[in-house]
């Protein structure tokens, strides 16, 4: 990897470049990156600057030997329903949540509460066998508000949200991995360099066609199964239409490796 292309907020976040791969590392360690508004921040911004890159084509998200430990709950303890809603949280997510390129978490350690969220709003998570997942914010007496209920509910079905949500229990990253919340398992203290190589794979796709599947992984789990085969076909004829699809197939043919231009 090479070195730094900027530094965030106090150096919160650090944003480094692998190729076509922008790797935003949370670097707060003395706190188990408890993410405060700072930190939020600095995500936000990073994530966002990577997205309008050309060069960047992938986007890995990580936190060393701690995902992110949850929310620092400084930010929060003595502030009323308004006050929070005047911060709008929602703001500092939306940029990973909404980002318009592949984007994997590479977990180790603790991913709790909003640390868990925001894992859940990439595209998938690799994990190594030290990762714990989890949604704890019942036992500070409040529950989780950046999609800690909706996107675990997707992720591992019902039974085992609720447990989860309910009891503040821990999934492992075997579970997790077992559950389908974690797409690979690496060994541990490899997590980051396995979502490298995932990312670095995504990142030569044909960027037309990456957006068009990531379009239909987000919208079709919402839709009516005839809707979503429609829409589906729709993406797909598309395609058809993008000198990346006959580039990509005539590479095929030529048993050479295909030269996407993103066009």
């Amino acid at each position: 990897m090479t070195g730094s292309i900027a530094a965030t907020a106090a150096e919160l976040v650090q944003v480094t470049r692998d190729g076509a791969v922008g790797v935003v590392a949370l670097n707060r360690p003395e706190k188990r990156n408890a993410l405060d508004l700072a930190m939020r921040r600095a995500i936000a911004e990073a994530v966002t600057s990577l997205d309008g890159d050309d060069a960047i084509r992938a986007i890995v998200i990580t936190g060393g030997s701690v995902f992110a430990a949850g929310a620092d709950l400084n930010l929060l303890v003595d502030k009323g329903a308004q006050q929070v809603a005047a911060i709008d949280l929602g703001q500092y997510w939306a940029p990973v949540a909404q980002c318009g390129k592949p984007t994997i978490a590479a977990v180790a350690g603790f991913a709790l509460g909003a640390g868990c969220e925001l894992a859940m709003m990439c595209d998938f998570i690799v994990a190594d066998n030290s990762a714990r997942f989890g949604q704890p914010e019942l036992a500070v007496g409040i529950m989780p508000g950046a999609g800690g209920t909706q996107r675990l509910l997707r992720a591992v079905g019902r039974p085992v949200a609720a447990m989860l949500l309910l009891t503040g229990e821990q999934l492992t990253a075997e579970r997790a991995f077992q559950l389908g919340l974690v797409a690979e398992l690496a060994e541990e203290g490899q997590a980051l360099e396995r979502a490298l190589a995932l990312a670095r794979k995504a990142a030569r796709m044909p960027p037309k066609a990456v957006a068009a599947t990531r379009r239909m992984l987000r919208q079709g789990p919402d839709l009516p199964l005839d809707a979503a085969l429609a829409l589906e076909n729709r993406e797909f004829l598309l395609l058809f239409d993008t000198p990346d699809k006959t580039e990509g197939m005539r590479a095929f043919l030529d048993k050479r490796r295909p030269e996407f231009t993103g066009e």
